[in-house]
């Protein structure tokens, strides 16, 4: 049975992290809401909407396998990582990537809250003065504290620099290729000023682009574009 993923149809957001491990693994996926066929958005919302079910999803993402239903990109991606071999075997290589992923999710609410820092039922031109001092904390402080972090645990991989865990593709990796694609989207001059000093981090983004399975991916309609109605948004005055 194909794995169903349920996320928001027209951005990337955070069902982009867990197309990439679908797309890397070659699995059969359908994404839902972009595809009426399936019953688009309205079979979402009927899963979000479900008071009656034991295990309602908070929101989106969740992905279904069969009679199972998993929320929170963490936890899918836990899920899928030894089914998928984008995850240790080892119980503490699995809580490593794990751990790592988390990480990475965190970074992501900081780089979401450049432009809503507020909140997310404000439009960005409601907190404009907020979101240029957000901003420039996360370009001096929070961006460099999380890429060296990452840079570190590349470095020190006892396996190699060329991934954050073992000596093979986990979708740790493919998270941090997919937070460089859209920082760099959303902050190309500070990520200009600084990618120098991530070279590790820099060349697996470049590995994974190249990846057969990703490049046919990102060279596909799947492949959302980014956007300013998603987590990566490029505006010039946050950019610095």
């Amino acid at each position: 049975m194909s794995y169903e993923l349920y996320y928001w149809p027209g951005i990337q957001g955070r069902g982009e992290f867990i197309r990439l491990a679908l797309e890397q693994a070659g699995a059969e996926y359908i994404d839902v809401a972009r595809e009426p066929k399936h019953g688009g958005m309205k079979a979402m919302l009927r899963l979000l909407e479900d008071e009656t079910a034991v295990q309602q999803p908070f929101a989106p993402p969740f992905l279904r396998d069969g009679e199972q239903v998993i929320a929170q990109t963490g936890a899918i991606l836990l899920y899928l990582g030894s089914r998928l071999g984008l995850a240790p075997e080892d119980e503490t290589g699995r809580l490593w990537t794990h751990q790592l992923e988390l990480t990475a999710i965190d970074f992501l609410d900081e780089i979401h809250d450049t432009h809503h820092p507020i909140a997310g039922s404000l439009y960005y031109e409601d907190q404009k003065p907020e979101a240029a001092q957000r901003a420039g904390d996360f370009r001096e402080q929070r961006l460099p504290k999380y890429l060296d972090y990452f840079e570190a645990v590349l470095a020190a991989n006892p396996d190699g620099d060329a991934h954050l865990v073992g000596a093979t593709l986990s979708y740790a990796d493919l998270t941090l290729f997919q937070l460089q694609a859209g920082l760099r989207y959303a902050f190309p001059k500070a990520m200009q000023r600084i990618g120098a000093d991530y070279p590790l981090s820099a060349a697996l983004h470049d590995r994974v682009a190249k990846l057969p399975r990703i490049a046919a991916y990102l060279a596909s309609d799947r492949r959302l574009p980014f956007c300013e109605d998603g987590i990566f948004r490029h505006y010039p005055e946050l950019d610095g």
